[in-house]
């Protein structure tokens, strides 16, 4: 009889541990919903995706608003796609590191290694200075941010390779895309593989991320989002297709899911390659930059690892933050130019990251 009591006692203690999780996931879940509406009228965001993944398992996937304000088209996490803007970089970065794996790629020697007729500069850089916003390489200049014209990788690197480094690398970081350009040209001639195609097939295909791709300025894209500038005005026609290892990819929310738990536990690259990413460089003063290769790094008021990065385009505002230690993956689309994602983050994460 006492042995029953006990079973009975034992059953009923999970019962009840088992209904007081699923009560405060419920409430956790009402909050960052309820975040979220507030935050997309306070933006005036007309369509926002936003997915959340624990431990590998999707625990919140919604979609707000419309991709299509005039035909009252609904935003769908697993199949509206939006311009990913600079978490693009995310995906070249892991790209990159496959390439190291297999030893076509050393971080650590001259960009001239692998584009010999690179014009020759006052100073060398190596792939790493490229891929961490150290080489020098200049921004955007006048109107080449809302650039029209369609051009290829290697028609983009002719916009800027002629100019001067802006300073001696690893001197000074300064973030910009056009590295990223010259970055995917050295990846596509290594590989002798077109960079799209080969970002295909080195990751999106085996991460099943069937809903990523180009951002094709001259074809017609099924549930591909519409793009704003505000809640009405819809934004400037842009190419961004010679810059798509830096900013030219469309995904969804659920898809960027998939990639941000391969950072979490990788399938495709090696731990060692991972590190090499996911860790923030240094200057030669030493100070650290905050940002690897393709990834912002830091640790919240918490403690915890953060693995991140925002993205701004024409029509696009976007975040993906990954969390290793809680095994927990968030991201967050619109549709809409100039959003301050940077607050509403913090925010999920103070929801979702104890």
């Amino acid at each position: 009889m006492t042995r029953i009591l006990i079973m009975m006692s034992l059953f009923f203690a999970c019962f009840s541990f088992g209904q007081n999780i699923e009560k405060t996931e419920k409430q956790t879940l009402k909050k960052a919903k309820k975040q979220a509406k507030r935050f997309l009228r306070s933006q005036g965001i007309p369509g926002m995706s936003i997915s959340v993944s624990k431990k590998g398992d999707l625990i919140w996937s919604q979609g707000f608003g419309y991709a299509n304000r005039k035909e009252r088209l609904r935003v769908e996490p697993n199949k509206t796609r939006f311009r990913i803007a600079s978490i693009s970089k995310s995906i070249t970065a892991v790209t990159l590191a496959k390439l190291v794996d297999d030893n076509l790629i050393d971080l650590n020697i001259s960009i001239y290694t692998y584009l010999p007729d690179y014009p020759q500069k006052k100073f060398d850089f190596t792939v790493r200075e490229l891929a961490g916003h150290l080489a020098g390489i200049r921004s955007y200049k006048g109107d080449e941010f809302t650039l029209s014209k369609k051009l290829s990788i290697s028609e983009g690197v002719e916009l800027f390779k002629n100019d001067s480094l802006l300073f001696e690398p690893s001197t000074q970081f300064y973030y910009n895309t056009y590295g990223y350009v010259l970055l995917s040209e050295i990846m596509q001639q290594v590989s002798k593989t077109d960079f799209v195609d080969l970002v295909n097939r080195l990751v999106l295909q085996p991460l099943n991320m069937s809903n990523t791709m180009l951002d094709d300025s001259e074809r017609y894209i099924p549930n591909k989002t519409t793009f704003y500038r505000n809640k009405r005005v819809l934004s400037t026609p842009v190419a961004n297709e010679y810059k798509v290892a830096g900013g030219g990819f469309l995904s969804t929310s659920e898809d960027l899911i998939k990639f941000g738990q391969e950072v979490i536990s990788p399938t495709l690259i090696s731990e060692d390659a991972l590190f090499e990413i996911t860790t923030s460089q240094k200057l030669k003063s030493g100070n650290l930059t905050g940002y690897g290769i393709g990834f912002s790094v830091e640790r919240p008021k918490n403690g915890t690892p953060k693995i991140y990065h925002t993205g701004g385009g024409i029509g696009a505002s976007t975040a993906l933050f990954i969390y290793p230690k809680e095994a927990i993956v968030i991201c967050v689309l619109t549709n809409k130019t100039g959003v301050k994602m940077d607050s509403f983050g913090k925010t999920l994460e103070h929801i979702f990251i104890d």
